[in-house]
């Protein structure tokens, strides 16, 4: 299937044209040479500079919501416009990662096969979006360290929040992609992690509100882990860990920390304490396959 250039009347359409890529690629559908064409030119031309982040947002929404998520971004940077409307995304085309644990090389290839992945793992569009964007603060190593990218994690957080303030990504959103990247491997690590640490991520994560997103935040961890090369279709056994730690936490008898004699701050240092204790019980009775080590 195809589409003509009439279609393409204004800078909208570009993201439209590819939004319908999305929604049918897994049908084959294919925008027509011609097309892409009139595209770059509209890109050429600067006809995209002036796109309003409200329309920008509305489009990228709906992409996050269909079939094939990773073509909208994959149409956009045929036709050159990937750099204009998502800068950040495009920045980690060429940026390389170490091979044995990324095949694909590429950050920007991996981080849509992430997004590719997530859109299996969920129907989500803060879940796909959190998995597409959370190796931001690779696009900022300095290459001479390539393709090692020590820190990457919190690297990337201030670029996440330009992006979100630029294109106005709901709150919800923006919570997720920061807790995704700035804590997916220690996700993949899991195993390796000291019983305290844990206990500090699922505590920054949210995971003991009534209203958090524990499944969420590892499902796309999950999607990043098989967002690679030769990976898709590997175990994931870090989720399971992890939700059962969190779940032994939470059962901790926190009143424990009031009878200890614990005052003010002291109180909440008391119960990551005896939460870090059961899960240290916890672990050592957990039976796990290696971790998934990423750089």
């Amino acid at each position: 299937r195809h589409v003509s250039p009439a279609f393409c009347e204004d800078p909208v359409r570009i993201l439209r044209v590819a939004r319908f890529a999305a929604r049918y690629a897994h049908l084959g559908f294919k925008v027509a040479e011609e097309t892409r064409q009139l595209m770059q030119a509209m890109v050429n031309d600067g006809e995209v500079n002036h796109l309003v982040a409200e329309r920008v947002w509305a489009e990228l929404y709906k992409a996050l919501s269909e079939t094939s998520p990773a073509e909208f971004f994959q149409v956009l940077k045929d036709c050159g416009a990937l750099p204009v409307i998502f800068p950040e995304i495009h920045a980690l085309y060429g940026v390389p990662q170490p091979v044995k644990y990324h095949p694909e090389i590429d950050t920007g290839v991996h981080s849509l096969m992430a997004l590719t992945q997530a859109a299996r793992l969920s129907e989500k569009p803060e879940v796909r979006l959190a998995a597409l964007l959370h190796d931001l603060g690779k696009a900022l190593t300095d290459p001479q360290n390539w393709p090692s990218h020590h820190g990457h994690e919190k690297k990337g957080l201030p670029v996440l929040d330009k992006f979100c303030q630029r294109l106005r990504v709901p709150k919800s959103f923006k919570t997720l992609c920061a807790q995704v990247m700035e804590y997916h491997t220690h996700c993949h690590r899991v195993f390796e992690l000291r019983p305290d640490t844990l206990i500090g991520m699922l505590q920054s994560i949210g995971a003991f509100k009534a209203d958090n997103q524990l499944q969420d935040f590892l499902l796309a961890c999950e999607a990043d882990a098989k967002g690679r090369t030769g990976f898709e279709n590997v175990s994931y056994p870090q989720a399971e860990f992890i939700e059962a730690a969190a779940q032994t936490a939470l059962a901790v008898d926190t009143r424990l920390a009031l009878q200890s004699g614990a005052q003010g701050a002291q109180i909440g240092v008391a119960i990551q304490r005896l939460r870090s204790n059961a899960v240290a019980d916890f672990k050592q009775h957990y039976q796990h396959s290696p971790s998934i080590h990423q750089a």
